[in-house]
């Protein structure tokens, strides 16, 4: 692994900042001063804000793959990944409760300010549906997949607006059970569908 450059911790405190104070009210001295280098220096790596929120999506698209490829490793079954997904709230309740979801909070910003980089931002929560519609899939849910998945992000980012409204923690808990149960119908509910298609299946054979 490389050692971290200027450039790396420039993103990495920029993406901090704009996670935390938002990307409007975030200036260069703050992240210069984050990082502690000189405007001068600043300035040799990005020109503007712009190109900074850039190469922030760009490291935030980057991690996400990298989480979901290991989610894919660690989680037998589909729904053990699905699972990682929504326990991600417990994961990151501290920073939920006190700053909302990351991802929801910048493209929602984005979006109220039209920013033209407003869809490499959106390509985030295009990751995560894509990802969740496989994981539904292969789960037996093929005709609902992107309904169920899109039903799943849209939970989680009202979880996350709500947990930072009211600084509850305890409502992210209460949340990720009832998630947890929904994910169990769902998972149960395919497999009453395998096992009627399947002895559908043996009936016609039989018949022949």
């Amino acid at each position: 692994m490389r050692d971290k450059t200027t450039r790396d911790h420039i993103i990495e405190a920029a993406d901090q900042l704009f996670y935390q104070q938002g990307y409007e009210h975030t200036s260069f001295s703050d992240i210069a001063n984050a990082v502690q280098i000189s405007r001068g220096n600043f300035y040799h790596h990005f020109k503007s804000k712009d190109e900074i929120l850039d190469a922030v999506i760009n490291v935030r698209l980057a991690n996400t793959r990298k989480m979901l490829e290991q989610w894919e490793i660690k989680g037998e079954k589909p729904e053990d990944r699905i699972r990682s997904f929504i326990h991600i709230l417990i994961m990151n309740r501290a920073k939920i409760k006190c700053y909302g979801c990351p991802v929801g909070t910048l493209c929602g910003e984005l979006a109220k300010l039209n920013h033209p980089l407003q869809a490499e931002a959106n390509k985030l929560f295009t990751l995560f549906r894509t990802w969740l519609r496989r994981q539904f899939t292969l789960l037996g849910r093929k005709a609902d997949a992107d309904e169920l998945a899109m039903r799943l992000l849209a939970r989680s980012q009202g979880v996350a607006t709500l947990a930072n409204a009211f600084h509850d923690e305890r409502f992210v808990k209460q949340e990720v059970k009832q998630m947890d149960e929904w994910l169990r119908s769902c998972t149960e509910s395919a497999a009453r569908n395998a096992h009627d298609e399947y002895g559908a299946g043996e009936r016609v054979r039989r018949k022949s």
